[in-house]
């Protein structure tokens, strides 16, 4: 999902490169920053996302600076699990699964912000460890432009017209690459048809990508014809790529699905500034804040108090209005990732 920086008042930076790179100093060593490590997606593409300005609202207001890193969801947990005996991060933002197994890697301490009660109980840990900020969907985006019949189900994808015209992000990496696994092995009623259906879709399949966002952008300009995303980053980046269609694969004869796949965050364990850490989770959970993720951000609030009723809401409404939404057991997910990942692989060749 991508991001593009807004400076200075937050800086993105390269996993390859160290935190020194972000805003020219450690974050360590000023204790006017909070430093987030988040799944990419609600940063804009032109500074134009509910990061961008709830960013710029909560420095402004507290005269604390966010230094934000960006990437795939495994890969921030992946990076946070690195730093642990060092923490860098002092919020971490990532999608299910992955901050189920950064809770489960000890990598988040309990903190609960203001408004969390407001949360229903599915979006947030039991524990108190993390809670979604925004609220989001998995799905599909095809070539509105280039496609004169738009695909509607997995079966449709394994047509030739797809063929190095269909990618997705890679399971294990990306949140929204493991959610494909998710939604095959529901759709099709376990892991074996669903591995048996991903072995035949990689026929048509470009390869692997780290990054869910990057995809987005090729389906518009017709290089691929369909890719997976989720909708609150996808709905966002159609505001400038006109030829972006969202939709949800049903099986053939079926109802199309989804399910919900939030933002979610927490505390980083030992965080170097971890009251700064406080004061920006309670920010992202406020009225204000959550009032403006449907506006801005093209999500869903995180709050079940806050109504959005902007036309993005309306829109977004529409949108999800037939499609079934189904709820993960995200307890099996977290403890037999790898090896659903490692069954992917095998079926896959990748």
């Amino acid at each position: 999902m991508p991001g593009k920086p807004l400076l200075p008042l937050a800086a993105v930076c390269l996993l390859a490169l160290p935190l020194t790179a972000c805003g020219g100093g450690s974050a360590a060593s000023d204790e006017n920053v909070v430093t987030v490590y988040s799944a990419d997606g609600l940063k804009g593409e032109n500074g134009d996302g509910w990061y961008d300005q709830v960013f710029k609202d909560f420095e402004n207001e507290t005269g604390i600076k966010v230094e934000y890193v960006e990437g795939g969801s495994g890969e921030m947990v992946q990076r946070a699990t690195r730093e642990k005996r060092n923490a860098q991060a002092d919020v971490l933002v990532t999608l299910p699964p992955f901050i189920q197994q950064a809770d489960g890697k000890g990598l988040l301490q309990k903190y609960a912000p203001e408004g969390v009660d407001r949360v229903n109980g599915a979006d947030k840990a039991a524990n108190g460890t993390w809670t979604a900020v925004v609220n989001n969907y998995f799905g599909f985006v095809h070539n509105t432009k280039e496609l004169k019949q738009p695909p509607t189900t997995w079966e449709d994808l394994l047509d030739p017209t797809y063929e190095n015209k269909l990618q997705y992000s890679t399971p294990g990496v990306a949140g929204d690459g493991t959610a494909v696994l998710i939604k095959a092995m529901h759709d099709f009623g376990g892991e074996r048809p669903a591995m048996e259906y991903l072995k035949k879709l990689q026929a048509n399949n470009v390869g692997p990508s780290a990054s869910t966002g990057k995809l987005a952008p090729k389906v518009d300009k017709g290089e691929l014809l369909a890719a997976n995303g989720d909708v609150q980053m996808n709905f966002a980046q159609s505001k400038s790529m006109p030829n972006l269609g969202i939709w949800f694969p049903a099986r053939e004869g079926g109802k199309p699905t989804t399910f919900a796949l939030p933002y979610a965050a927490g505390l980083v364990s030992d965080a170097p500034h971890g009251e700064n850490g406080r004061k920006l989770l309670d920010y992202m959970l406020g009225q204000k804040a959550q009032r403006q993720v449907s506006e801005i951000g093209g999500g869903f609030a995180a709050r079940q108090d806050v109504k959005a009723t902007d036309a993005n809401a309306i829109e977004l409404a529409k949108l999800m209005d037939g499609v079934e939404i189904f709820e993960p057991d995200w307890n099996d997910v977290e403890e037999n990732l790898t090896s659903y990942v490692d069954a992917w692989k095998s079926a896959t060749g990748s």
